[in-house]
């Protein structure tokens, strides 16, 4: 009887230990969403972002992203961004999907505008900029022989055989 009591309050503590630890975690993943304000823009190409991926203005997070979807008119990705409340974007702010190095993760990235008038809550931004495939752009170089032009015997940059000299009589 003493040993499934003595087993009972291990197993409490444990539980107690491991919910500690889930919830020092998710407050230092920063991955909770800040009260604030949601704008949206439409992306032709999002690959790369999910729900809780960064916004971020010179490398600085602002916000997450709180939602995806498919415009069913135009078949654009449409992102949902949550921005924190003290931050103000101008309206002809731009936003582009870009990655932290080579194979890093993906993120928006906010370029803010100059416009006097600010992004209100359900705002849109009108200028975007799809994701860019790594190996999209691998395969146009590897399928396009690299860059040379067999057809006029160019080099690699694209010259042609320069025109032969006039005669004159």
């Amino acid at each position: 009887m003493q040993k499934n009591i003595l087993e009972t309050v291990m197993g409490a503590v444990v539980l107690i230990v491991a919910l500690g630890f889930l919830a020092f975690a998710y407050e230092g993943s920063q991955m909770k969403v800040e009260a604030g304000y949601v704008i949206s823009g439409k992306f032709g190409n999002a690959s790369g972002i999910s729900l809780g991926s960064d916004v971020r203005i010179g490398g600085i997070k602002i916000g997450v992203v709180s939602g995806m979807d498919l415009d069913p008119n135009t078949y654009e990705a449409v992102v949902s961004m949550q921005i924190r409340q003290n931050t103000k974007l101008p309206k002809d702010s731009s936003a582009a999907i870009v990655s932290s190095g080579l194979l890093g993760e993906k993120f928006i990235q906010i370029t803010p505008g100059s416009d006097d008038k600010m992004l209100a809550d359900g705002g849109k931004v009108q200028f975007t900029q799809s994701s860019v495939s790594l190996e999209e752009l691998i395969g146009k170089f590897m399928f396009s022989g690299g860059g040379v032009d067999n057809k006029n015997g160019g080099s690699a940059a694209g010259d042609k055989k320069p025109a032969p000299a006039p005669t004159i009589n």
